[in-house]
């Protein structure tokens, strides 16, 4: 085994990058000269802290247009994800409040406050047709905020009262914590959870997901939440060519022995400023690693870096692809998942009356 390589020391402990990137939107980007000398008494940069930021959203149900993903909401009761990993795709959302994909998507998050008062307006109205709905579509729902402002168990318990369907993925072991209400949920065929795991190397997991559950507690997670009769799967993602592609067996097996009956993979995807961020935590992180990553990631959409055509974007193109999907199915076959689907059932769906009393849609 090769010794691990030592970190850069522009990177910041407990964060995925130390980039401040130019918004896409913005005309002016300011970034200061790290070179400069700012006197005797500025000390060192201060450690950056997460701040939280009201978001006003007057509605938190967005439609998924997309033909490579099955559910038709998505629920994401924050922007911008503690977490900090450095492959994250959301990263570029942050453009669009003004910030950037780098520092600020991991340190600036806006909280959706009214996120349950919000989804009970949307279930209750009569237009609302009863249908699965993800949560951590784009950020993880179970970030480490959840734990203050409890945001995501609100919004469960808003699901469970209405019996409405609810998909769930995060790489964070507070899922557990809902577990009562998730289990009403499963009870009536309206709750899946996907735990997310790039690698089994606690260490390698440290540098690219700084904030999130190690391996070992999100294998834990899944023995639980399996447990409690909680339908249970893993998703392998992102799996990252030259990195983290040579584990996928090996999660797999660890997931089915901890009790996942479902099983999915996406392969690194790295659109936008999300390039930069992950290009520079190879340096920072993994040098001797960065040409074969690249190269392999190149390898696999089409000469470039990112491919966005529905289809490819998620699984790749080419031999090293078919290889990686074929390597998948396999395993994940003998180690005895995607037998059966999470099939989720909208018929029990029931809504409060006027009275405040359950009324069967």
């Amino acid at each position: 085994m090769n010794a691990p390589e030592s970190p850069h020391p522009s990177a910041i402990p407990g964060r995925g990058t130390a980039l401040s990137l130019p918004n896409r939107f913005e005309r002016l980007h300011v970034e200061p000269d790290p070179d400069a000398d700012l006197g005797p008494d500025c000390g060192e940069t201060p450690h950056p802290r997460t701040q939280f930021f009201d978001d006003a959203s007057e509605s938190i149900l967005n439609p998924i247009d997309s033909p490579d993903l099955p559910m038709g909401m998505g629920l994401n009761p924050y922007r911008g994800c503690e977490h900090g990993c450095a492959y994250c795709y959301a990263r570029p959302t942050h453009d669009y409040l003004g910030w950037d994909s780098g520092l600020a998507f991991e340190t600036k998050i806006m909280v959706k406050r009214r996120a349950p008062e919000l989804l009970r307006a949307a279930l209750s109205a009569k237009k609302w047709r009863p249908q699965t709905i993800s949560m951590s579509g784009v950020t993880d729902c179970y970030q480490p905020a959840e734990r203050h402002f409890r945001l995501t168990r609100g919004c469960l318990e808003v699901l469970a009262e209405f019996r409405n369907p609810v998909a769930i993925i995060t790489k964070n072991a507070l899922v557990t914590r809902d577990i009562d209400v998730l289990s009403d949920l499963a009870r009536h065929r309206c709750a899946a959870v996907y735990v997310s795991i790039t690698t089994l190397d606690a260490g390698l997991a440290g540098k690219l997901e700084p904030r999130a559950a190690r391996p070992e507690h999100r294998l834990r997670t899944i023995r639980k939440l399996a447990e409690a009769g909680i339908p249970v799967g893993v998703m392998v993602a992102p799996v990252i060519p030259g990195l983290t592609d040579a584990e996928l067996p090996a999660i797999l097996a660890a997931a089915a022995d901890a009790g996942a009956r479902s099983a999915g993979y996406v392969l690194l995807r790295l659109p936008y400023t999300v390039k930069d961020v992950f290009s520079q935590w190879l340096d920072d992180h993994a040098p001797s690693k960065k040409a074969r990553v690249l190269d392999r990631l190149r390898d696999l959409r089409g000469g470039r870096l990112n491919e966005t055509a529905w289809g490819s974007r998620l699984q790749g193109e080419g031999v090293f692809a078919d290889q990686l999907r074929d390597l998948f199915q396999i395993t994940a076959r003998r180690a005895g998942m995607n037998r059966n689907r999470f099939d989720l059932d909208t018929t029990g769906f029931q809504r409060p009356d006027a009275d405040g009393q359950l009324a069967l849609f």
